[in-house]
């Protein structure tokens, strides 16, 4: 037995299934990387940290009916006898639009100016042209975004930061928050932190806390709140900061929160007026949940295998723990195909749910991400249940949609999806999206959700992420009303938002603002409220509670001027950029045209529009910088493929130490010291052989055989793929061929050939193997090394491509020092740095320039995909890109890696 070859063959059946602010100071000789998965060279500067000394940090923060202003304001001085560098960073709420930004050096003001974004962008590559210093802010982070910019100050001068943005709260569970992040990094000799809270219906509850913020530190918050206004005010002293008596080290370091919630009745709700222009907030105090019809439809494809699949059953489960007796529900899985829990929808009594969360525990992954045919037969569901079901016609028709990847579009493209799913629901269900992760399409999510009444929400990889989508769940899962409509007289408002909702959920509120045709009519400002409650229509009518802010407060002015007037605007630009992702392409235009035109008149930095601020750098020349904002589609990219410039909060990809190359054919480094991956592509004739390992001392060898495809599709180059592979063991005698036809293996005169047709196990005496069908090929070496072999099946009748095989090292340090060929001379590290990126042709995958043996190569960052877990879709990997096949990464070049027979060990 032990010199012969044991061969099994096994039978397979498969089956298918609140606000945010952040500051941070950072000092002039300050060391930083970026974002681990792009790898910097550290900035070092020789000056003493202590020669910068930030003087004043102060966060003065306004909110007036839910609407906040805050002022960010820094003065640092330059004590060092030469000019340095000051950084200011500041991290604010991803939903807030910046305003304003100055600086004030010398006693000279730079202001930024808020302009188109596309005019903006080819200021900004002028100015890179040129050879000026430039910088392109970006967001970062789940909730945050990230401002930053760098200014040299001359010895023993001074430089004033003032930064200012606005942003509408948003009430989530009964209440409002403010957080302020603030990361000094130094003592400051005056800090101080102002909130003022203006609402006319009043302050119902205002609560306080940081999470820096110990016992010594705690007297020192003062809250003052009467009945419509509140003052919260922290100004530690500089001795109050320290960690310690001789510490230098300082305790302003985390998060300080304000919450809060206003006054509320069971009536039509409250307007304020400013100018012409109000506001309605609508929230009715002690209504009934009303009933609901929920669908989970939920991604259990390859890609969701591991983390993601586990944390999703347990978010699941709890989920359903949490379901009140009244409501139904489903539960669709789907990958490849879609699975249903029960044909119907099952009352939420404790006997099902219990039955409910066992099925979830059992679900595995399997599969592609073929999601039109679970969710339009969830809407199936939803629909015959209530033509037949005996519950309340009245419920509210929901389904929650999981995934964590791009909907396979075959025969389908991603809009015909969802125009099917669109004209299925028809207006009567609301469908919302989980996001799961970066490579989850956000984009189609988002337009999907919101054609059809609902939103989207990413889900971060990240240990709560069971937490995350059960936050998103509780969010949405209490309605109290639906189909609520507004009416205000017609010839009384112009220049409505939106004033029909489909629901309004238990601890949220809706605003609706516009424009008053003749203010002498406020007393005539008749509204009506129309929506569906529990098991009865919800209607009122009446005068709501109208109010001028100069009655209000007669003493404060505005506060901060008009600010219904800019609270309309800020909410007409999101929905206007709600409505240029959905509609004709006409309509598409029209918001596009419209909510750049409000950006532009109220100075608001949104995905349609930048900051850019000119800076100075010397007596020759300036430079420029630019203030973006992301939509939530691009943070998702710029996250996948790791460039942006700013600490980031979520997590990144893990890198082990794994060497392979799939593709036509791309060859992918992962290492995982650098946190890091490269990338490289060989161009060359289909029949070449390339020898991919040679160790000389374990005498292992592995060649690999490129085919091409069928025919060149016209007007593109031949496209090649590995199509063999030869693995030599010498020491042993070992030979092993792997096609995309068949495998055979001799060992010593023994033979024994398979095909991919089977699934088998395979034992020798110095090698196992283990094929599982039309899939995988593992090869294990006797106490050494192990190889993994993807074969990728294209349709026979394709005209074009033809199936090829994928190459992957395992356990690559079992080799020795003296390995070698295209992949083993990476198997034991390589050094290398990567300068800090810039634009390069594609604005979705940036350059930079990395240090390698030494010489200076142009890089450019971009996706590969990892077939281990998923042979269909891949797991995208981000890499740096080697261009001209590897020349300056490779020792030699690749033509020097050319062998003439597959088993060729020289």
């Amino acid at each position: 037995m032990s010199t012969g070859w044991i061969f099994c063959l096994f039978g397979c059946v498969c089956f298918c299934s609140g606000s945010f602010e952040t500051l941070v100071i950072s000092k002039g000789n300050e060391q930083w990387v970026d974002h681990p998965s792009t790898t910097r060279l550290l900035k070092k500067r020789s000056v003493s940290s202590a020669e910068i000394e930030v003087q004043s940090i102060k966060v003065d923060c306004k909110v007036t009916s839910r609407f906040a202003h805050t002022v960010m304001t820094t003065k640092a001085l330059n004590k060092a006898n030469i000019s340095q560098e000051v950084s200011f960073e500041v991290e604010l709420p991803k939903t807030s639009f910046i305003t304003n930004f100055s600086m004030e050096i010398d006693g000279k003001t730079y202001t930024g100016v808020v302009k188109e974004k596309e005019k903006a962008k080819e200021q900004y590559q002028k100015a890179v042209s040129s050879g000026q210093t430039a910088g392109l802010v970006k967001a970062s982070g789940r909730k945050m975004e990230t401002f930053s910019v760098s200014v040299n100050v001359a010895a023993d001068s001074s430089v004033i930061f003032i930064l200012t943005h606005e942003e509408l709260l948003r009430r989530n569970f009964g209440k409002y928050e403010l957080m302020i992040r603030v990361k000094p990094k130094q003592l400051v000799q005056h800090f101080e932190i102002v909130a003022d809270i203006y609402e006319p219906q009043g302050i119902a509850f205002l609560d306080t806390y940081g999470t820096f913020i110990t016992n010594e530190l705690f007297p020192l918050v003062e809250k003052t709140v009467t009945e419509k206004k509140a003052h919260v005010s922290f100004s530690p002293t500089l001795d109050q900061q320290r960690k310690c008596t001789e510490c230098d080290g300082t305790l302003i370091d985390g998060d300080f929160f304000i919450k809060y919630d206003v006054n509320r009745a069971h009536d039509i709700g409250d307007i304020q007026i400013v100018n012409g222009y109000f506001v309605h907030f609508f929230a009715p105090a002690n209504l009934p949940k009303v009933p609901k019809m929920v669908v989970f439809v939920i991604d259990n494809s390859y890609s969701m295998v591991g983390k993601k699949m586990s944390q999703t059953k347990e978010a699941l489960v709890t989920i359903l723990g949490d379901l009140p007796e009244e409501d139904y529900f489903a539960i669709i899985v789907f990958s490849t195909t879609f699975v249903v829990w029960k044909p119907h929808l099952s009352k939420a009594t404790k006997e099902n749910i219990k039955a409910a969360q066992e099925y979830v525990k059992t679900i595995e992954v399997i599969g592609s991400t073929e999601l039109h045919d679970a969710v339009i037969h969830g809407v199936k569901m939803l629909y015959e249940e209530q033509r037949n079901s005996t519950a309340s016609k009245d419920m509210v028709l929901m389904i929650i949609l999981l995934t964590d990847g791009e909907p396979n579009n075959y025969p389908r493209t991603l809009p015909q999806i969802q125009e099917s799913i669109r004209d299925a629901i028809d207006g009567n269900i609301t469908l919302f999206s989980l996001a799961f992760g970066n490579d989850a399409n956000y984009g189609f999510l988002d337009t999907l959700s919101k054609q059809n009444n609902g939103l989207v929400r990413r889900i971060y990889e990240d240990s709560d992420a069971p937490l995350q989508l059960k936050g998103f769940y509780e969010e949405v899962s209490s309605p109290l009303l639906s189909d609520v409509h507004f009416h205000y007289p017609d010839n009384t408002v112009n220049s409505l938002t939106r004033s029909h909702f489909k629901q309004l959920y238990n601890g949220s509120e809706i605003m609706v603002a516009g424009r008053l045709n003749d203010l002498n009519e406020i007393d005539n400002f008749a509204i009506e409220v129309f929506a569906q409650g529990f098991e009865n229509n919800f209607e009122l009518k009446g005068q709501a509670s109208t109010q001028k802010w100069e009655t209000i407060f007669p003493d404060e002015e505005y506060i901060f001027g008009d600010f219904t007037e800019r609270l309309w605007a800020y909410l007409t630009i999101q929905e206007l950029l709600d409505k240029k992702n959905k509609g004709t392409p006409e309509e598409k235009g029209n918001a596009t045209e419209e909510a750049l035109s409000l950006s532009l008149k109220y100075n608001f930095v949104t995905p349609l529009t930048s900051m850019v601020v000119t800076k100075p750098e010397d007596e020759t020349k300036k430079g420029m910088f630019i203030a973006d904002k992301l939509t939530e589609e691009e943070r998702g990219k710029s996250q996948r493929y790791g460039y942006t410039a700013v600490p980031a909060s979520y997590p990144v990809r893990t890198y082990v130490p794994t060497y392979y190359v799939d593709g036509d054919p791309h060859f992918i480094i992962e290492l995982p010291e650098k946190n890091d991956a490269l990338c490289f592509n060989i161009d060359d004739k289909p029949g070449t052989i390339f020898n991919l390992v040679r160790d000389s001392l374990t005498g292992i060898v592995v060649n690999g055989q490129t085919i091409g495809d069928k025919k060149v599709i016209p007007g593109t180059k031949m496209q090649t793929y590995f199509g063999r592979f030869g693995i030599v063991h010498e020491k042993f005698g070992i030979r092993l061929m792997v096609s995309t036809k068949e495998i055979s293996v001799s060992e010593k005169g023994k033979q024994a050939k398979f095909f991919w047709t089977d699934t088998a196990t395979v034992k020798g005496p110095n090698m196992d193997l283990q094929v599982i069908k039309d899939r995988s090929l593992t090869v294990t070496l006797r106490n050494s090394v192990k190889f993994l072999i993807i074969l990728h099946k294209v349709w026979q009748k394709h005209p074009y491509h033809q199936d090829y095989l994928g190459f992957y090292t395992l356990d690559s340090h079992l080799f020795s020092s003296n390995v070698h060929g295209l992949l083993g001379q990476f198997y034991h590290g390589l050094d290398f740095e990567v300068s800090e990126p810039f634009p390069g042709k594609d604005p979705n995958k940036p350059d930079a320039i990395m240090f390698v043996k030494g010489q200076e190569l142009v890089v450019t960052r971009g996706l590969q995909k990892d077939f281990r877990q998923d042979v269909k879709n891949g797991e995208k990997v981000p890499c740096w890109f080697i261009h001209n096949n590897g020349t300056g990464l490779l020792d030699g070049v690749h033509t020097d890696y050319i062998v003439s027979g597959l088993f060729k060990t020289i």
